[in-house]
This record gives C-alpha cells, structure tokens and sequence, in this order.
C-alpha cells in the first residue's frame, strides 16, 4: 500500500476552512451562510488596483525577477518610511502573499528539530509553516480573561534551550486582535538580544489599530536589526487577498541571500499581482482612513452586541478585524458544526471558525470562536441574531 508522508500527516487541517464542505452544502440548499470564519474583507479594492490590471498592455506575461520587480520594492521603501521603518529595496523580497514569507523566513532560518516560542492562540497556517520546515512550535498561552496579553517574560525564559532558534509574534494579532505594548516589545528585544535569536514579525494588520497607543514594529526595536525578519502582505490592507503579493524584510544580508534561494527555486512572485499592488500604494490615504473607520465601527457594534448575548463574552480587540469569542457550550468545533449541517433560522446560519485550531496545547480553546467582522452592520447584526438563537436551540437540546 503506498504511504502517506509523515509531514502530511502531521501537517494541521485549517480551523478556518476545514468546515466549508458544510457550509458549501447548506448554500447548495438555499441557505444564507453568514461567513464569520474568514479574514476576506468585503470591502472593495482600491479602484487604482483594479483599473492597472484593466490597462495592463503587455503583449507577454513574463517572469518578473525572483525578489520582485525593483520599481514595487522602491515604491515600498517609501510606503514603510511612513511608519519610521526605513529600509533600502534589497532590503525587501516580495513573496506570494505573506504566507510564502513565513514558509521562507522558517526555511532558512531553522534545522529540522529547531523551536521557535509562539504565543497562543496564533494565527493556524504557522503550524503547518512549522510542519513544512521540520521545526517544532513551543507556545506560550494567553487567556481570554487577561485580553490575551502577553505573560511574564519569564514563562518565555522557561522554554529556551539550545534548540531555540525564534520567537514568532503577530502584531495586531490574529486571532485575537491584540496590539503589543511597548514594554512587552522592549521585553522581546531584551529576550532575543540575550539569547541571541530570530524574532520573526507578522505585522499585516498595521493600519488597524483602534488604540492610541503608537504602533511599535519589531523593526523599530534598537540593537536587534538583523534579527528581525518581518512579514507583511497587501492581502487586508488592500482587500487584495487574491492577488498573493506579500514580502519578507530582514536587515541580515547572508539571510537575505539564503531567503533568495528559495525564490529562485519558485522563479518568481505573481506578476499581476505586483502591477496591482504597486498601484495599490498610489492612494492617497482616503481609501484607508474609509476601511480603518469602518472596521473600527464593526468592532464596536460586534463586541457590543456579542457581550449581550447570555453567556457570551469578548474582550474589546484593538486592532486587526477578529475577535475571540467565549460561548456558552462545551465544544465549539461540535457547536459550529451542527450551526450549517442541522441549525437554521428563517433560512439562515453561521459559519465561525472553532477556537482549538488556534492552539497548540490539548484542551484549550474548546469553548471560543474567532469571529472576522468582515461584513457589513446589517450582515452582521443579522449573523449575531443567528448566533443567539443557536446558541438557545443548542442548549435546549
């Protein structure tokens, strides 16, 4: 019989889309499916993006170079020089979408058997990442109770040994949408400074954060430069998901080069979705300031209306357009399950994404959701109709 590779075994199902054959089944049946589970935005694309793929005149769609046209990487040079990150264009590979950024960034950092430290809940692909690399996520958990704020720095010191190699933060998070605080960011410095390790930056969110607190990148942190490996995409800033533009950022030349390796062998990044993107960076910050307003007027009304639901509870996220959601029911993947195969309400369900696939460790996480406010007010307060009257006809049962 022939075998399946233990990497594949290993490699985690998605907690985001492993129930969409339900889903799928319930709109086959004429059911209005209310997609909670996903961080699609609904919001439309810069108009400038689209009317540069609409105008594209090229007579060949040619291979681009392995980091990315050089015009897009200077163009991003000033685009970040607006957040005090301050680069030079080969300081930047651009990658399909910031996902092959993670993949790269593990690749040609860690050994097979090497561990990197992750707060959890955490963004579920970084597992499969991990998988794929051979290397090893050790979590360091957070509790809704706090708002998922980062523990002492000393449950991070208890988990480094010789195997370490990293530390992986998202920030704004996802799942959760918290924004890391300047003494926890000086603490992760210190950290990586001290034991002399990668820190690894997901920071695709940055253009939603609620708060007033300033936004602190891992790239403004002093005397760890080339330590710092810092993920971006234009996925959700732009509402560009499809086009999988993302990058990789490091400071370290000989990663740099090693990273380019990888890229060569996949030749190069999508050559559409750098003309988009690229055109994408032409607006002139009210396309953003519009998506930022919204997003925080979801937040609002969704957190609000969540915590009036019996039992529910959500802490406020500052950032990005998720929440975590605590429900009143044993087993969350069991609950969203039965909410599309056997749950509606005049014709309507809801499709959320099961908490547990963002964890790690055994146990935790079976009674949460994350929920992406990626929907209109109407849409949404309709989807928290759903969600109340689920969860009262799942309890009644």
């Amino acid at each position: 019989m022939l075998q399946i590779s233990e990497r594949g075994i290993q490699m985690p199902a998605s907690p985001i889309r492993k129930l969409a054959p339900l889903s799928d089944r319930a709109k086959a049946n004429g059911v209005k499916v209310y997609h909670l589970n996903i961080g699609q935005p609904d919001l439309p694309s810069p108009q400038v993006a689209l009317d540069a793929i609409r105008s594209i005149d090229r007579k060949t769609l040619e291979y681009s170079p392995s980091d990315g046209f050089r015009f897009f990487r200077e163009n991003l040079v000033n685009y970040y020089s607006k957040f005090d990150i301050h680069l030079a264009p080969d300081e930047i590979i651009v990658t399909a979408g910031g996902s092959e950024a993670v993949l790269y960034a593990f690749m040609a950092c860690l050994n097979p058997g090497d561990e990197i430290i992750v707060p959890e809940p955490a963004y579920a692909n970084y597992m499969a990442f991990a998988v794929s690399a051979g290397a090893v996520i050790k979590t360091i958990p957070t509790s809704i109770e706090t708002g998922f704020k980062l523990p002492e720095i000393e449950k991070f010191e208890a988990l480094i040994n010789p195997k370490t190699k990293g530390i992986l933060i998202c920030n704004p998070n996802n799942p959760t949408g918290y924004v890391y605080t300047a003494d926890e960011m000086e603490q992760i410095r210190l950290l990586v400074k001290r034991h002399n390790l990668y820190l690894f930056s997901d920071e695709v969110y940055r253009e939603f954060i609620y708060s007033d607190a300033p936004y602190i990148s891992a790239c403004h942190l002093k005397e760890i430069e080339e330590h710092v490996v810092l993920i971006d995409s234009v996925s959700k800033r732009y509402s560009e998901c499809g086009i999988r533009i993302g990058c990789l950022i490091t400071k370290n030349r000989k990663l740099h080069d090693t990273v380019m390796k990888f890229c060569q062998a996949r030749l190069s990044p999508p050559l559409v979705g750098q003309i988009a993107a690229n055109a994408s960076l032409q607006e002139n910050g009210s396309y953003m300031q519009r998506n930022f307003d919204e997003y925080r007027c979801r937040r609002d009304f969704l957190i609000d209306r969540l915590n009036k639901i019996p039992g529910v509870y959500s802490p406020q996220p500052e950032g990005a357009f998720y929440t975590l959601a605590s429900l009143p029911v044993d087993d969350a993947d069991a609950f969203c399950a039965w909410c599309l195969s056997d749950f509606r309400y005049k014709n309507q369900t809801i499709f959320m994404a099961p908490a547990s696939g963002f964890y790690v460790t055994p146990g935790l996480g079976k009674n949460e959701v994350r929920i992406a406010y990626v929907l209109n007010r109407e849409d949404l307060n309709n989807a928290l109709i759903v969600l109340e009257k689920a969860l009262e006809a799942y309890n009644e049962r």
